[in-house]
């Protein structure tokens, strides 16, 4: 027998979530805090450009949607790397173009998955808060914008509401999930740089009069991700379709420079003016965007047990927010999509044993990708430009060269494969101490004994995994 299957929270994980059970036979519905994007415009909370990569792909592919969401992506080949000269440096993500991440917009994306959800039968209610739950009746009381509250008796419920999850309260008041929340002391600022046909002519900088005229839309490589990397913080920019970028600041919390200490829009001016110089004139409304735009907040959410019984479970986001900085929260979450929806449709009729089995695969994974991610803040802000780091680069390469299904790059096995992010996480820390040890005290890579490396990488590692 099929229950139906309730979902709160009609974000990217969510609606994936609810087209691919509804295509497996399910009777699934939705109850959404916001109003419906598709009407209201998205509004969404952080909006940082989304990264992706071949698990997210994977997931739009289950639900029949890849072809739908290439027109709305941007390739990004790899790190463009800028320095505070202005000088800029390409890192590339993999191999060729066959290994590349792509930008897309979150709002476009979140429509995009609600008409695939409505088309697969899913129905969906917006404007209703998740107010609380009778759990011995299962019922849930939500509550819309003009304070009319509503009942809705529900058997299976699946949490996708995100870091703020109303859910996960709810299940937290009758057992104890172990939530923690570690905070990273760093926060983010969010602005933009326009297509060039949006920049005021009077602020275009030399070159880019050119550049317009020939009718190009984007002011820098379009098919990069762009990096001003400063030690303890950094600017990124990612493209979007019609060739603007979404530019993100993350800075201490306190210190200087910091959020605290950037405060007016003089501040903002002169912190760029100095450490990201380069970017100044293609950013007209810099005050503005520093100033209006709220300052988000970054941490991790680790909770110990994700689901209640046969009740309810959390997913996404509402069990394992983690920080941006690998670019892995939506693919881990539609991660999660997957293989959920596989386990509730072998097993329907147990809810209790398949919520027990996902959490049991999956939170590995999670604390995995969690950890990775907060090493990569420190990579992307301090070490991209280092000279021992781009040394080790070059060695894991070489490496993956010379022992192809032995050897693979770390973020290989994140971004390019679909490889559990737990083996991926073990694997690469053996890698990295390895490197780390055959570049101790040389420049360059003609420095290295190649050979006595080879000796090493087959004593040490076993062949790659597959993906699952």
């Amino acid at each position: 027998m099929r229950p139906p299957i309730t979902i709160v929270g009609a974000g990217l994980v969510g609606a994936l979530l609810a087209t691919l059970l509804a295509q497996r036979g399910f009777a699934v519905t939705v109850f959404e805090r916001r109003p419906d994007p598709r009407k209201a415009g998205f509004l969404g909370g952080r909006s940082i450009n989304l990264a992706l990569a071949e698990r997210g792909w994977h997931g739009l592919r289950v639900a029949g949607m890849q072809e739908r969401m290439r027109p709305i992506a941007v390739m990004m080949r790899g790190r463009m790397v800028h320095d505070v000269n202005g000088q800029t440096n390409l890192q590339r993500y993999g191999r060729d173009d066959s290994e590349v991440i792509w930008s897309v917009n979150r709002g476009a994306l979140n429509t995009n998955l609600l008409d695939a959800a409505e088309a697969a039968g899913t129905i969906i209610h917006f404007d209703q808060r998740l107010d609380s739950v009778d759990w011995n009746h299962s019922i849930l009381h939500l509550r819309s914008e003009d304070g009319t509250v509503r009942e809705h008796r529900a058997g299976v419920v699946l949490g996708t509401d995100g870091a703020g999850s109303a859910l996960r309260n709810a299940m937290a008041r009758v057992v104890d999930l172990g939530e923690r929340f570690e905070p990273l002391g760093h926060g983010y600022k969010e602005l933009e740089i326009p297509a060039l046909t949006d920049i005021p002519q009077a602020s275009l900088a030399p070159g880019l009069h050119e550049k317009r005229a020939r009718g190009e839309r984007f002011a820098m490589e379009p098919n990069a991700l762009h990096i001003w990397p400063r030690g303890n913080y950094m600017c990124i920019a990612l493209p979007n379709a019609e060739g603007s970028f979404t530019v993100t600041l993350f800075l201490p919390n306190e210190g200087t420079p910091s959020l605290s200490s950037v405060k007016t829009a003089s501040d903002a001016r002169a912190f760029f003016e100095r450490d990201f110089a380069d970017i100044v004139p293609l950013m007209p409304g810099l005050e503005a965007d520093y100033v209006g735009n709220p300052t988000g907040l970054l941490g991790t959410l680790y909770l110990d047990r994700w689901h209640l019984d046969h009740r309810a479970l959390l997913l996404g986001d509402a069990s394992h927010a983690i920080v941006p900085f690998h670019g892995q929260g939506m693919n881990a979450g539609f991660e999660d999509a997957v293989e959920l929806a596989e386990l509730i449709a072998a097993t329907p009729d147990d809810t209790a044993s398949v919520f027990a089995e996902f959490e049991r695969r999956r939170k590995p994974n999670a604390d995995a990708i969690a950890a990775m991610a907060l090493e990569n803040y420190v990579e992307m802000r301090d070490r991209v430009d280092d000279a021992d780091y781009l040394l080790m680069r070059e060695l894991d390469r070489a490496l993956a060269a010379r022992h192809p299904g032995r050897w693979a790059p770390r973020y290989w096995m994140v971004t390019f494969s679909r490889i559990p992010y737990r083996t991926a996480f073990e694997r690469g820390a053996i890698q990295s101490k390895l490197l780390r040890e055959l570049i101790a005290g040389k420049s360059t890579l003609a420095d290295i004994n190649l050979d006595a490396a080879d000796a090493r990488v087959r004593l040490i590692l076993s062949p790659v995994p597959a993906d699952t």
